[in-house]
């Protein structure tokens, strides 16, 4: 008899199986039962994926070689070189400046518990700037919103124009669906059910996303029943049979994930009362459930937009970087408040980066390559991982004449870093990231 991780390696990453999807939606709720392998200690990964492309050329600026910087961004995009957040970079034996507005994020950087991975960014496999204008494959639709959403979070970057269905957070969560001790979801989205959260067997759970017009009384709670009636009724017709278990199954897990929130420790950590400050306390009090869940592993994503930077840039990034910081600041802090900084792991993606240029409007445009930030306390920070691009227009790191850097560094390599520290085995490494074996490390070192 197969295993059920060998079924998942047979399967592949899941890329157009949608009958795999509908017969085996229930194969990873065993109910009730005890996984033989269930692992005894927790962790959680956090993904905050900053939608419509950000400019981390403006999220991490060279401090040493500042006047680079200044000379392609001029005055409509400028940050003045007194007002960074200056950071040292050991690895680059060179200092940086964080925006302005990141400032809780400089203090947890300096505190060793944020690192920034530099030039990210999807890839089909490496590529220079010659293998780029000469034709080399690279990922379909470059600079498309919907296909490099599509592309981060499913790390399958050429599909011959057939978009991933699955992401590898879902993937993530199929090969180790056995290290928790019961069969409640692993996954959880307070940002709907994006690409990510959805494995072959996976599926999110959307906390808030109950049955609606039930109350208390009498009447209601009789509606109520009877509709758990319905759904258990005969489902010898295949497609009747499977809705039925999946709205029972989603009613079951929210209704249980809301009676373990109200024996969840209480924690007094304050969270501004913006959208990612809303959404990130929500996780952090999932994460305060957790022993009344039984559960050992965890993967979380949140979101928040308004990253398209076309025009009046500076002054939208003063809003949302404050945001992402003070909201991030806070979520870290109440980890460290429940004893698990450093068992839960927070990090960004986006789009893509945007253009180091800028446009005539006062902002930028689509790019490639991009910076990010992983934040949690076993994360090896104060410092960079990755290589930080040259920032000459035409350079080597230019994939044209307006500063789109050519990654570095792949989403497969950034992802399996995180996969392995979560409790991934080696083995599955592959079936979570399918191109992974284009590249030469597939542990960038800021995770033990």
């Amino acid at each position: 008899m197969r295993t059920r991780r060998q079924f998942l390696r047979d399967a592949g990453c899941g890329l157009g199986t949608a009958a795999i999807l509908s017969a085996f939606d229930r194969f990873s709720r065993l109910d009730a039962a005890v996984m033989p392998d269930a692992a005894t200690d927790y962790r959680a990964l956090v993904c905050i994926f900053l939608f419509g492309g950000n400019d981390a050329n403006n999220m991490v600026i060279p401090y040493d070689d500042y006047a680079s910087y200044a000379k392609v961004r001029g005055t409509a995009l400028n940050i003045p070189k007194a007002s960074l957040l200056q950071v040292n970079a050991p690895s680059q034996k060179a200092a940086f400046g964080l925006h302005p507005s990141l400032a809780e994020l400089q203090t947890l950087y300096n505190g060793g518990h944020l690192a920034v991975l530099a030039n990210v960014g999807t890839l089909a496999a490496p590529i220079s700037r010659a293998q780029y204008q000469a034709g080399a494959p690279v990922p379909n639709s470059l600079f498309s919103h919907a296909d490099q959403q599509n592309q981060w979070q499913s790390s399958v970057p050429r599909t011959d124009d057939v978009r991933a269905n699955t992401g590898w957070g879902g993937r993530l969560a199929d090969v180790t669906s056995s290290l928790n001790s019961v069969s409640f979801p692993m996954v959880v989205s307070v940002a709907g059910v994006p690409l990510f959260t959805t494995g072959i067997t996976a599926r999110p759970l959307v906390p808030g996303s109950g049955l609606a017009g039930f109350s208390t009384s009498a009447v209601s709670q009789a509606r109520y029943a009877a509709l758990r009636s319905i759904l258990k009724a005969d489902g010898s017709a295949g497609l009747v049979g499977a809705a039925n278990t999946i709205t029972s199954t989603a009613i079951d897990d929210v209704a249980a994930l809301n009676t373990a929130l109200t024996q969840a420790s209480a924690f007094t950590t304050a969270f501004p009362g913006t959208s990612l400050g809303g959404q990130l306390k929500k996780i952090a009090q999932v994460i305060a459930s957790r022993a009344a869940l039984k559960i050992n592993r965890q993967i979380f994503f949140v979101s928040l937009g308004g990253f398209d930077t076309h025009t009046d840039q500076i002054n939208t990034h003063v809003t949302l970087y404050r945001q992402v910081s003070q909201a991030m600041s806070a979520f870290y802090a109440a980890t460290v408040e429940l004893g698990v900084a450093a068992d839960v792991t927070s990090f960004t993606l986006s789009d893509f980066g945007r253009t180091f240029l800028p446009d005539s409007g006062g902002g930028t445009d689509h790019a490639w390559g991009s910076h990010h930030v992983v934040m949690g306390g076993s994360v090896k920070g104060g410092d960079f991982y990755g290589t930080f691009p040259n920032l000459a227009l035409n350079g080597p790191d230019d994939a044209s004449n307006e500063g789109r850097w050519i990654p570095s560094t792949s989403v497969d390599q950034y992802g399996a870093t995180l996969a392995q520290w979560y409790g991934v085995a080696p083995s599955d490494l592959a079936t979570v990231f399918p191109y992974l074996s284009q590249f030469g490390t597939n542990h960038l070192g800021f995770l033990p």
